[in-house]
């Protein structure tokens, strides 16, 4: 099988072929990425759901300005899954450097701090897309077609799932760092973030599942 670096361009069934080997990318940052990507996408389908309907006239310029918003950090969310994928190959590249020498020690310490920093710093970016997306399934529950409402559940859940994820890549990348202070910085970033936005994308899936529990209002 011919390998690709663009991995958004396989078909669905091919990148989970791929990533379901030993192969080091795609992986765990990239599925991540795409699952955010998802989970963003599902927010634009009940914004697309929305607009023109007589009974949201009220929201129509909102769900335009959630919709612009969703469609920019799906499309970042996509770019970061190659980003993953390109930032890991140096970092695997340099755990290969030799080490014999005190001279090769050093540097290869040097070039593995430098490329922990840049493959933590994609990750970290993907959280920071999924904490927005989780803000804007928030809205899309709220003023989006209630005949869309569990979309915007599945879709928070995805961006849930996805926050976590990119987290973990980031935390794997931080513990092997010698500058333990720059490290530590970076985990409290990520658990400031997990912090806040958990809770925000825990409430919006609650309040989806309250809404699907009742029956639906008889008319007349």
């Amino acid at each position: 099988m011919i390998m690709t670096e663009n991995f958004t361009q396989l078909s669905c069934e091919l990148f989970v072929d791929v990533l379901s080997t030993k192969k080091p990318v795609p992986g765990g940052g990239g599925a991540s990425a795409l699952a955010g990507a998802l989970g963003t996408a599902l927010g634009n389908m009940v914004g697309d759901l929305t607009l023109g309907k007589k009974r949201y006239a009220a929201v129509q310029e909102d769900i335009r300005e959630l919709m612009k918003q969703a469609s920019a950090l799906q499309k970042r969310l996509l770019e970061l899954v190659n980003a993953d994928a390109a930032a890991f190959a140096p970092l695997a590249a340099a755990y290969g450097l030799p080490s014999v020498t005190e001279a090769e020690r050093a540097s290869k310490a040097e070039v593995m701090e430098k490329c922990l920093r840049d493959a933590s710093a994609v990750p970290l970016e993907m959280m920071e897309c999924c904490c927005q997306a989780i803000l804007l399934h928030r809205d899309f529950a709220e003023k989006g077609s209630v005949i869309a409402v569990s979309d915007a559940g599945v879709g928070v859940s995805l961006c849930r799932a996805a926050l976590v994820g990119a987290s973990l890549n980031v935390r794997i990348n931080t513990r092997a760092m010698a500058d333990r202070e720059y490290a530590e910085d970076l985990n409290r970033k990520i658990d400031d973030m997990l912090a806040e936005y958990l809770p925000i994308a825990d409430q919006v899936c609650q309040g989806v599942t309250e809404r699907l529990s009742k029956p639906p209002k008889k008319k007349g």
